[in-house]
């Protein structure tokens, strides 16, 4: 006699894989740009700021610029 449900010639079919969803690590791992490289955000700002030459990043502040962007490169930010 057979009841619905109570089949035993059926195969179970494997349950399936859980598997989860992970974004990628890189977004979770790499810090915010305004956290990093602030000492020397900072110098290039206040030389930036005090400057008397019409333009300070061409000039006087040339290699604390160049600084700041090497050091923001480092932690993978283009600027």
């Amino acid at each position: 006699m057979w009841f619905f449900g109570s089949s035993n010639n059926s195969i179970a079919a494997p349950a399936p894989e859980v598997t989860s969803v992970q974004k990628s690590a890189e977004p979770a791992s790499k810090p915010k740009p305004c956290c990093v490289c602030t000492k020397e955000k900072s110098t290039r700002d206040d030389c930036m700021l005090f400057s008397k030459s019409d333009d300070p990043a061409q000039t006087e502040c040339k290699s604390l610029v160049e600084e700041y962007k090497s050091c923001m490169a480092g932690y993978g930010f283009k600027v």
